[in-house]
């Protein structure tokens, strides 16, 4: 008899043990255990070749963790002290130590998400991707803006901006400049097939003046149901050895995108943007564009279509023409719209 309750008192004892010792193994896995926001995520950095120390070091100089002692103790378990890795990675505040120290242990980085979308000037790419990110501005600005770097994929100073297909990307805090544009050049190969890549042959085109062309007809309509037609117009005027008269390209030349009538004052400035003064392509793109526009110039409407102007109703759309006669009734139309809404 007083053996029996001494086996139930020994099993009581170890539950209640096994119990609180599951409890704790809990805490120390599971529970959340930093000081973090529930709307306000933490980054934490760190460098490359960072030791443990440091990594503990930042932790408690922003007052992350609450139980040190537990965070500490799985650490060890885990052999984070020696596979400290560099990134950036966020700290929830539902992470217990479990997750989180899994996670720098095992270099599962927060990548940047990155957008990718119409960029005009260089100096836009360069502070849009910079805020987006770590780099910083004028790096990526003098390296899209230098040839010699540019030219190891194919691209100068001037049609740099071409190897960027509007995209969202994933970036990693510890991928440098040149590693995001061995990215970008990847993402703009794969776009570029052996079909697109034979179309652009057939309208005597590179892939980087396709993307130019594509460019100035995004630049000339935002409407999609007639940019295969806009194309188509541009590509005749090239064949003819006529110039674009684009407008898009002097505002680009001007870096103005407030002009809202270009007038011979604007067309008359010296610029290799200036399509009405240089015939032929500009040498760069004057925006990075959707990449369905860039399979609407791929894909141009075959038509006998010189000129256009805009419709004087103010819509998306354009008036098309054959002979110069009909295009100045157009634009007369136009301009006297314009006029009578006192746009100068």
């Amino acid at each position: 008899m007083v053996t029996n309750k001494r086996i139930k008192i020994f099993i009581l004892v170890f539950s209640l043990v096994s119990a609180m010792f599951s409890y704790y193994v809990w805490q120390v896995f599971k529970t959340p255990n930093f000081n973090v926001e529930a709307n306000k995520p933490f980054e934490l950095f760190i460098p490359e070749k960072s030791a443990y120390e440091s990594v503990l070091d930042t932790l408690k100089k922003h007052d992350l963790v609450r139980d040190q002692l537990s965070f500490r103790f799985l650490a060890k378990v885990l052999n984070y002290p020696e596979k400290v890795r560099p990134g950036r990675y966020i700290i929830h505040s539902e992470m217990g130590n479990w997750e989180l120290l899994r996670k720098l242990r095992n270099g599962r980085q927060d990548a940047y998400k990155v957008v990718i979308n119409n960029f005009r000037l260089k100096e836009d790419i360069a502070g849009r991707i910079a805020r987006q990110t770590a780099y910083d501005s004028a790096a990526i600005y003098a390296a899209l803006n230098s040839a010699e770097f540019m030219k190891q994929w194919g691209f100068n100073a001037e049609t740099s901006p071409a190897i960027f297909v509007p995209n969202t990307y994933e970036v990693n805090w510890t991928t440098s400049f040149p590693e995001f544009l061995v990215k970008m050049n990847k993402a703009y190969v794969k776009f570029w097939t052996n079909d697109r890549k034979e179309k652009a042959r057939k309208l005597g085109l590179t892939p980087a003046e396709v993307s130019i062309l594509a460019s100035i007809v995004y630049g000339e309509s935002k409407n999609s149901s007639e940019q295969s037609r806009v194309a188509g117009v541009y590509w005749n005027r090239l064949q003819i050895n006529m110039p674009l008269q684009a407008d898009p390209t002097v505002v680009f030349a001007w870096k103005d995108f407030t002009i809202k009538r270009v007038t011979s004052k604007y067309t008359s400035l010296n610029s290799p943007y200036n399509t009405y003064k240089n015939k032929g392509l500009p040498p760069g793109p004057i925006s990075i564009v959707p990449s369905d526009v860039i399979d609407k110039v791929l894909n141009l409407e075959r038509h006998k279509y010189i000129y256009f102007c805009a419709k004087a109703d103010f819509s998306e759309n354009h008036a098309f023409a054959v002979t110069y006669e009909e295009h100045m009734q157009n634009a007369s139309d136009y301009q006297k719209a314009l006029d009578q809404r006192k746009i100068h």
